[in-house]
């Protein structure tokens, strides 16, 4: 009789761990399920995606999943089926996982294209002040800062050095007068920049337009000398 028992209990033990593997297996399929629904699931993946760009650093599991209002297993699945499609795609970005919080990154792969595009010189912008100071060297050059500054009425250090970093001005020498100030003029690629062959193409300023230019220079110049 205590065998029976003893049998029957072995058998009801065994009945009930198949039944709880199977509602775990029950339970993970119907997660699956849920969080690979078609109509929510790319919405979702569009967020994470939206929020991991943003952010450019880890965002943990947790706060992902209160933002998404998902649990967080569900949050997990859906993130490990992102890191598996940009892998399968050949995507230029990952996911990673970093102690329980996820991060969007570039893949190394592209670490050479990225340091090569880094390596190409940037376009540089002319602004207004630039453009106006250049005018000045170009057609009076060799000139001197301080000539520049008699013609604008106001500082151009700035703007010559900036010319120079760009490589559109130059040094050309030095004024024999004392203290020796630099002359700059323009250099090729202010050529090149501009489409000309030489300083002689240049087009002439209308006599008018220069005796505007020096009226305006000459009263920006009194009115800073009265200040």
């Amino acid at each position: 009789m205590k065998q029976n028992e003893v049998g029957n209990e072995t058998a009801e033990s065994s009945i009930e761990a198949m039944e709880q593997v199977k509602s775990d297996a029950e339970d993970t399929e119907e997660l699956k399920n849920d969080a690979s629904s078609p109509e929510d699931t790319e919405e979702i993946k569009g967020i994470i995606e939206a929020i991991l760009f943003t952010m450019g650093e880890s965002v943990s599991l947790e706060k992902l999943a209160a933002v998404l209002e998902l649990g967080k297993e569900d949050t997990k699945y859906i993130i490990q089926q992102m890191m598996s499609e940009y892998e399968k795609q050949n995507r230029g970005i990952q996911i990673i996982e970093l102690e329980g919080a996820y991060q969007m990154c570039t893949k190394k792969q592209m670490y050479e294209y990225l340091i090569r595009i880094a390596r190409q010189p940037k376009k540089q912008v002319l602004t207004d002040v630039l453009l106006e100071t250049l005018s000045i060297i170009a057609y009076k050059q060799p000139v001197t800062r301080i000539e520049i500054e008699k013609i604008r009425g106001v500082s151009s250090g700035h703007a010559v050095n900036k010319l120079v970093e760009y490589n559109l001005v130059c040094e050309v020498g030095r004024l024999d007068v004392p203290g020796r100030p630099l002359l700059f003029g323009t250099t090729e690629e202010f050529l090149r920049s501009f489409g000309v062959n030489s300083i002689d193409e240049l087009p002439q300023p209308q006599p008018e337009q220069v005796e505007e230019f020096r009226h305006e220079a000459e009263a920006e110049m009194e009115i800073r000398m009265k200040v």
